[in-house]
């Protein structure tokens, strides 16, 4: 019985702790957040034509030549065939990681060069221009998820996106710059263009 009253304080803060952090004040966040801000606690989902297509905070895989392409990704999944291995899945959404490569490391520089070499091979009017391939189109980000680019990125690949679709490059040109976003109230961050939205622009384009 002794016991029980020097444990019954501690119990019961205990219980009363765990359903207002566990329950009380999560509940409550989450009610708040969806009241507030709907769009972004639901996901920042986009959509179209009635379906979900994707989120403003998660990249897609691009890589048509009729699109603009994000930043590589070096998210990881299971491989089908043997689940002891990993095999490469972009912007896969359940394994968010960056390739945590060093700037020494072999790997990290024979995959930039890689990238490199097939960028080129892919906009070879951007690098006749004597265009600079913009870092962010062969470096991955800390996630392996950014939605984003750089203006400069997106102005990079104008050329072949115009080609592919028979386009006025001075047309898609305009579009990019019509999309850039500012950092955040005119400091926090850098000017940067979403990747799905531009090409779900670029599709209103082409229409």
């Amino acid at each position: 019985m002794a016991i029980m009253r020097q444990m019954r304080p501690a119990l019961t803060i205990f219980l009363l702790l765990s359903v207002l952090t566990g329950l009380v004040y999560p509940l409550g966040m989450t009610g708040l957040a969806g009241l507030l801000f709907p769009q972004q606690a639901g996901g920042s989902l986009i959509r179209s034509e009635g379906k979900t297509v994707g989120s403003v905070l998660i990249g897609q895989n691009f890589s048509s030549p009729g699109y603009f392409h994000g930043r590589p990704s070096a998210t990881m999944g299971s491989d089908p065939a043997d689940a002891s291995k990993t095999i490469e899945v972009p912007y896969n959404a359940a394994a968010s990681v960056g390739s945590n490569a060093s700037p020494t490391s072999r790997a990290l520089v024979e995959r930039v060069a890689a990238a490199v070499a097939q960028l080129k091979a892919e906009n070879p009017e951007a690098v006749a221009a004597g265009e600079h391939i913009p870092m962010d189109l062969v470096t991955t980000s800390a996630s392996g998820l950014d939605p984003d680019i750089s203006p400069d990125a997106a102005f990079f690949q104008v050329r072949r996106v115009a080609q592919a679709r028979r386009l006025p490059e001075s047309e898609v040109h305009q579009l990019v710059e019509n999309l850039i976003q500012s950092p955040l109230m005119g400091w926090l961050g850098e000017p940067h263009v979403n990747v799905l939205q531009l090409n779900m622009a670029l599709d209103t384009l082409h229409r």
